[in-house]
C-alpha cells in the first residue's frame, strides 16, 4: 500500500510538471518583512512549489544578504561566481552610460533596454527556476539618482512586463525602497513576521506601505510560532485581521534549520513548515 501511494505521488508530480496546458500567465509576488524572519525560506519554497506545478519561475533576490540562490539549491561554494547587478560596474556602464561613482558628472540613460538581463545574469537553478541577484535598491528611500539605482529601477520595470513567469522577489526589510513606479505590476505582497513586537511593528508598516503603493492582495504570515500564546499575542498586536487577504501562522520547524541552506526538498515532505507554506501556495496559485 505504501509503495502504491508513493507511485501515485510520483506520477502526480510528473504530470504536474509535464502537462500540456494553456499558460497561466505571469504572477508578481514580493515578500517583505523584518530581516531574519524567514522571508527567504518562504520565497524559496513557494518558488519550488510553483515550479513543481509546471510554472516557470524567476526568483529575484533583492535582499542584501543574498541567500536566495542557496536556499533554492545553488552550491554555496560557487558564491563568488554571482555578482549582484548593483555591483556589476561593466553592465551598469553599458546600459546607463556611466560607472558607479560617476553619476553626478555624466549623462545617464534613465530608461535603458535591459531585456537581456535574465539571459546574461540569471542563475539557472533548475529547468524551471532562475535566480536574478539584484543587490540593494535605495532609490525610493534616499533619492539617490546614481547609475546602479537607475539600472535596478529599469530592471524591476522590465521584470514586471515578463508575462510568462511567476516572479517572486525576496526584498530588503520593509518596502520603503519601493517607489510607486517600481511597485506597478506586483499584485501580491507576502509580509512575513515573527510573533514579537518589533517584528510585527515592521510587518504592519510594510503592509501599510504596500497598500499605499496599490498592491491589492496582501497576506500576513506569522512565522516560527511555538504556542497558542504566540498566536494570541500576535493577534493582539496585529489588531484588525480583516485588513489582510489572509493571516497565516507557520509553526516553528526544526526541519528547516536541519536542511539549510537548500530547503526546496521540503516541498515533498509533510512537515509543519512545508504544510503551512503549501496552504499559502494553494491560495496564491
Amino acid at each position: 500500500m505504501a509503495k502504491d501511494t508513493d507511485n501515485i505521488r510520483k506520477a502526480t508530480k510528473y504530470f504536474r510538471s509535464h502537462s500540456l496546458r494553456k499558460p497561466d500567465g505571469g504572477k508578481r509576488i514580493f515578500v517583505a518583512g523584518k530581516g531574519g524572519v524567514g522571508k527567504t525560506s518562504i520565497s524559496a519554497l513557494l518558488a519550488a512549489m510553483f515550479a513543481d506545478d509546471g510554472r516557470n519561475v524567476l526568483a529575484v533576490d533583492e535582499d542584501p544578504q543574498q541567500n536566495l540562490p542557496f536556499s533554492l539549491g545553488y552550491p554555496p561554494e560557487k558564491a563568488s561566481e554571482i555578482v549582484p547587478l548593483s555591483k556589476n560596474a561593466d553592465y551598469i556602464e553599458e546600459k546607463i552610460g556611466c560607472r558607479p561613482g560617476e553619476g553626478w558628472g555624466g549623462m545617464m540613460r534613465l530608461n535603458p533596454d535591459v531585456a537581456d538581463v535574465v539571459d546574461r545574469f540569471g542563475v539557472k537553478v533548475t529547468d524551471r527556476i532562475s535566480v536574478l541577484v539584484m543587490g540593494s535598491i535605495s532609490l525610493a528611500a534616499t533619492g539617490c539618482l546614481c547609475p546602479e539605482n537607475a539600472l535596478l529601477s529599469s530592471v524591476v520595470g522590465y521584470i514586471r512586463l515578463r508575462d510568462d513567469e511567476v516572479i517572486i522577489m525576496d526584498t530588503q526589510a520593509g518596502v520603503e525602497h519601493f517607489g510607486r513606479s517600481m511597485a506597478e505590476g506586483f499584485s501580491t505582497a507576502i509580509v512575513v513576521t515573527e510573533p514579537s513586537f518589533n517584528s510585527i511593528s515592521v510587518a504592519l508598516h510594510s503592509a501599510e506601505l504596500a497598500k499605499q503603493l496599490g498592491i491589492p492582495d496582501i497576506h500576513l504570515v506569522v512565522n516560527r510560532v511555538r504556542s497558542e500564546a504566540d498566536i494570541e499575542k500576535s493577534e493582539r498586536l496585529i489588531g484588525d485581521l480583516s485588513a489582510f487577504s489572509s493571516v497565516r501562522y507557520i509553526p516553528f520547524d526544526d526541519e528547516v534549520i536541519d536542511r539549510e541552506p537548500d530547503i526546496t526538498g521540503l516541498k515533498d515532505m509533510n512537515t509543519p513548515f512545508s504544510e503551512s507554506v503549501r496552504e499559502l501556495y494553494e491560495e496564491l496559485r
